[in-house]
This record gives C-alpha cells, sequence and structure tokens, in this order.
C-alpha cells in the first residue's frame, strides 16, 4: 500500500508542480501503441482499419489493404506529431482545418495551417458508410479541429493545475475507501458468520460447518482483494486520464491489458462461483445429514456417507466451472466457441472408445454412492483385501488395510464387497470353556457380563442391543465353545469384543471357571513302561562301571 501510495501521489506532484509552468513548451511524448486492427482475413489485399491518436484520444480511424496500412499510418502520424506540435508551441490560438481536392487524383485532402494531414480515399469512406470522401473529409476536419484546440487548452498551466488538484481528490477518495473497505473486512472476519444447522452435534455436520467457515472466508478474501484491485487500479487510470501528457499511457494499458484483464476477471469470477458451490453443497449435505425425520439408524448411516457425497459433488462442481470458466473466456476474447464444441465432440466419442475402462470405472462409481454400497470411514472387504475406505471418487477406491498400507482399486474391478460397518456391526464372540466346568453357570456369567456391560456408560451408546447368547455353538479340540452376538455402532465392534473379553476373563478368574489351552497327554501300558525303566538303568549302570 505504501508503494502505491508514493507513485501515485508522485505522478500528482509532477503534473501539477513541475509539468504545469512548463506545459506550453513540452511536445508530447510520442509512445508506441499497438495498432488495433479489425480483420477477417490473413491476405495482403484484404482491407483493414485502424485509429490514430492525439494524446491516446482517438482522431479518426483511416482504411487501407494490410500491406500499405503501416506505411500510412506512420507518415500520417508523422504529419500529426509535427503539425501539433507547432500549434502548440504557438503563442496564437489561429487553427485552419480545411479539406481540399488535391489535383491529381481529386480526393480530398485535410490540411491543418496549410499544412498536408492526410488524403481521404474511397476506402476511407466505404468503410465509415459515407456517401463520397468529400462529405468524410469534411466531417473529420470538424472534428480534428475541435480535438486540436481542446488538446491545446489541457496544455494550459490553470489547466493543467485544476486536474491537478481533481486527481488529488480523487486520489483521496481512493485512500479512504481502500481504508473503509479494509476496515470493513477485517470486522467481518471479527465476527465470522454463523450458521442454523439443526442439531449439528454430530463430527460430519461439524466439519462441514467448518468447510463452509473456510469457503466463505477464501471467498470474501478472494472478494476484498478484488476490490481493492479495483479500487487502486481504477483510480489510478483516471488519474492517467486527466492530463495529456499520461493519457497515452492510460490508452496503452487499456489496449495491452484488455486479454489479460479479461482472462483475470473470467478466472476470480469461475474460481468464486466454485467456492460457492462448495458452500451450498456442504450446507445441504449438513442440513439433510442432520434430518430429524430418519431414524437413527438411517441418520448414522447418512452422516458417514455425506462426505463422499460431498466430495463427489464437489469434484463435479470443480470440473464443470473450469469447463465454463474456459468456454466464458474464449467467448469474450471474441472466439467462435462453435467448432471447438463440435471438435471436444468428436475427441470425446474418440476417447471414450479408448477409454472405456475409465468410463467403466466411473459409471460402477456413480451406482457405489447411489446405491450407498460403502462409503468414506467404511470397512470393507473386496476379494482378498480389505480395510478402511480412505478416499472413494468416481475412479478409484482406496483402502487402509490392518499394516497401513494403502490399496488402490479401479471401481470396474469391485464386483463383490463385504461391507463391515454398514449402519450397524456386531461382534460375533467364540468362547472356549473347559469340558468340566458347568456349562449352565458359565452361560449365566457370559450373559451377566453383556448385560453389565450395555448399563455401562462408557459403552451403553455403543452397544444396540443386549448381547445374545446364542449357547454352545461347538465340541472343540480344548473344550465348549460358546458363540455370542453383540450388535454395535459402525466400527466399534471391535473395541466392544476387546472390553467383552477382558471383563470375561476376570468373572472366570474370580468364579474358578478355566479357560482351555491346548496340551498333549501320553498313555503308556505297564509293560512299555517297566522295559523303558530297565533300559534307562541298564544304560545308568554301564557308565558308573566305566567311571570307576
Amino acid at each position: 500500500m505504501h508503494s502505491r501510495f508514493w507513485a501515485i501521489t508522485g505522478s500528482i506532484v509532477l503534473n501539477t508542480v513541475v509539468v504545469s509552468p512548463l506545459a506550453a513548451q513540452i511536445p508530447a511524448l510520442p509512445i508506441p501503441l499497438p495498432n488495433l486492427t479489425q480483420q477477417t482475413d490473413t491476405s495482403e489485399t484484404q482491407v483493414v482499419t485502424t485509429s490514430i491518436r492525439l494524446d491516446g484520444r482517438r482522431l479518426f480511424q483511416i482504411a487501407a489493404p494490410r500491406a500499405t496500412l503501416q506505411q500510412r499510418v506512420d507518415e500520417i502520424e508523422q504529419r500529426l506529431q509535427t503539425i501539433s506540435q507547432d500549434y502548440f508551441q504557438s503563442d496564437s490560438d489561429e487553427l485552419q482545418v480545411v479539406a481540399k481536392p488535391a489535383e491529381e487524383n481529386k480526393l480530398p485532402v485535410i490540411y491543418v495551417n496549410e499544412q498536408p494531414l492526410l488524403t481521404v480515399t474511397d476506402l476511407d469512406a466505404q468503410v465509415q458508410q459515407e456517401d463520397d470522401p468529400f462529405s468524410l473529409a469534411k466531417r473529420l476536419a470538424q472534428s480534428l479541429e475541435q480535438n486540436l484546440r481542446r488538446a491545446k487548452q489541457e496544455r494550459q498551466p490553470e489547466t493543467l493545475q485544476r486536474q491537478g488538484a481533481i486527481a488529488a481528490g480523487i486520489f483521496l477518495g481512493v485512500v479512504v475507501t481502500s481504508w473503509g473497505i479494509r476496515r470493513w473486512y477485517w470486522r467481518l472476519k471479527q465476527q465470522p458468520v454463523t450458521f442454523a444447522t439443526p442439531q449439528a452435534t454430530n463430527p460430519v455436520t461439524t466439519q462441514l460447518t467448518r468447510q463452509r467457515h473456510r469457503n466463505i472466508e477464501e471467498v470474501q478474501q478472494r472478494l476484498f482483494q478484488l476490490t481493492q484491485s479495483f479500487v487502486w487500479g481504477g483510480g489510478t487510470l483516471v488519474i492517467l486520464g486527466l492530463f495529456p501528457f499520461t493519457r497515452i499511457v492510460q490508452t496503452w494499458i487499456f489496449t495491452a491489458l484488455t486479454i489479460p484483464f479479461t482472462l483475470v476477471i473470467v478466472g476470480l469470477g469461475t474460481y468464486v462461483v466454485i467456492r460457492l458451490s462448495y458452500i451450498l453443497i456442504d450446507q445441504f449435505t449438513a442440513a439433510f445429514a442432520s434430518n430429524a425425520l430418519l431414524t437413527s439408524e438411517d441418520a448414522l448411516r447418512l452422516q458417514m456417507r455425506v462426505s463422499t457425497i460431498s466430495g463427489v459433488t464437489k469434484s463435479i462442481a470443480t470440473l464443470s466451472g473450469v469447463i465454463i470458466g474456459a468456454l466464458i473466456a474464449l467467448t469474450a476474447l471474441g472466439v467462435n466457441i462453435a467448432p471447438i464444441l463440435a471438435g471436444a465432440g468428436l475427441i470425446g466419442v474418440a476417447v471414450s472408445l479408448a477409454s472405456q475402462n475409465l468410463i467403466k470405472d466411473a459409471i460402477n462409481g456413480f451406482l457405489i454412492i447411489v446405491e450407498d454400497q460403502y462409503a468414506l470411514g467404511d470397512v470393507i472387504a473386496v476379494g482378498e483385501v480389505g480395510g478402511l475406505v480412505e478416499n472413494l471418487n468416481l475412479r478409484i477406491t482406496q483402502l487402509r488395510d490392518a499394516e497401513g498400507r494403502l490399496i488402490t482399486i479401479p471401481n470396474s474391478e469391485i464386483k463383490i464387497v463385504a461391507n463391515l460397518s454398514s449402519r450397524w456391526s456386531r461382534a460375533d464372540l467364540n468362547i472356549p470353556v473347559a469340558y468340566h466346568a458347568d456349562i449352565d453357570q458359565v452361560l449365566k456369567l457370559i450373559n451377566q457380563v453383556g448385560v453389565e456391560m450395555t448399563q455401562d456408560i462408557r459403552w451403553m451408546e455403543h452397544i444396540l442391543e443386549t448381547p445374545q447368547v446364542l449357547g454352545v455353538e461347538n465340541f472343540g479340540d480344548r473344550g465348549l465353545v460358546v458363540r455370542v452376538w453383540i450388535k454395535t455402532q459402525p466400527l466399534k465392534q471391535w473395541d466392544i469384543a476387546r472390553e467383552y473379553r477382558r471383563r470375561l476373563k476376570i468373572v472366570f478368574d474370580k468364579e474358578g471357571i478355566p479357560i482351555p489351552f491346548p496340551q498333549q497327554t501320553i498313555w503308556l501300558q505297564d509293560s512299555q513302561f517297566q522295559s523303558i525303566l530297565d533300559n534307562d538303568k541298564k544304560i545308568k549302570n554301564e557308565g558308573n562301571r566305566r567311571l570307576g
């Protein structure tokens, strides 16, 4: 901000203090401007047009074949510079601009104080839709006289001083406006926007609310930067347009920065629109996730899906926004997008034929999301691999397995999937019990441990139903196997199972109920056992004899 302040202050001081006393004696500095031509063909005989300017202000338009246009422009601008310098440095205000027919071709020639400036041709009249060159020359002479008198008047010290005062007022207005916008933006940041999200107490809606806050802050910051750029850039251009010596710089900026400025505006607009779409998506998904009409299980499942739906929708919105923004930019630059759209259609057909796997991935990914086969945060098993779903889009699914490996699976390869956390989960426990234990007491203790867990405040929220003791499932090698089912919240089955086993071990130890472990028993007959003892005794005696 300090650099902008000193730059604009320096330009005002230069115009009001230094330029004013010497304005009548200093000629206008010629700054080359790109000639804006209207063209529809690239041949040398094609007629094109361009403008002749004085102090950045357009005086008139000329036309000529492409091959000779630049030569004609250079000649007219050289004559105009000589004529304008003579007139501006003259103490007399006498100015005569007349159109006379030339002797050789009878075309009208415009003279300024008896100095020829340009010859008005039939092409000039045709392009500007005049009946004949003489009527066009008469109109150009009147306009040229008015602009030359105006240009000389603008170079007078009193006019420059008045314009300098206006420039100082504009600069002060720019500073005050910029300060006001900055102050308003600072207050807006101190008072963040709040959203009335019903029952936004679950982690998913809380995360979506934070994302909305971040997106709104991002949009506010970009709009603030864009507004500040408009204020300072617009103020600078207005100040440059107040003085004849700097107006040509204003024109050059407009001419040179038209395309970049258009692209920047379209790009920022596209960025802001995409961010606003993010806000709307987060707002909709958060409201949908906290719908009070849903059952508890459906609500929990929906809360797990909103992250997936939000991420995929944002990806689609981003891609659509970029494509639409690119088409708008091309249209603003004057490019005919109809052939581009037709070519894009043909390219799309060719790409679709060559990329059938990608299309299959996208279709299957869309069906996975719509049918709620699984979502972000689910634990699934696909074929021989399984893990936590970390990323899901229209093309791939990424799993994190128990060893921490990230597994990437194309959606088209997912045929049969087992979801271990859809709406609710189950802890499936097989509890071994020794054969000589009292089975009725064992079943009673197992059921009692389950009931106590459902009444514990730390675990009651994660257990959906009272644990079901299904009874003796099998006669195993180590003992009886008692099977227990515990219905839990999604992804809580492993925590519940670990805590249940810990409590059951404590109760079994307290009641003296053994948990069988692998062991082996060897049975020997008496004759075989006596033979083994005799052999050991014989070996021992032989060893003692040798030592003795």
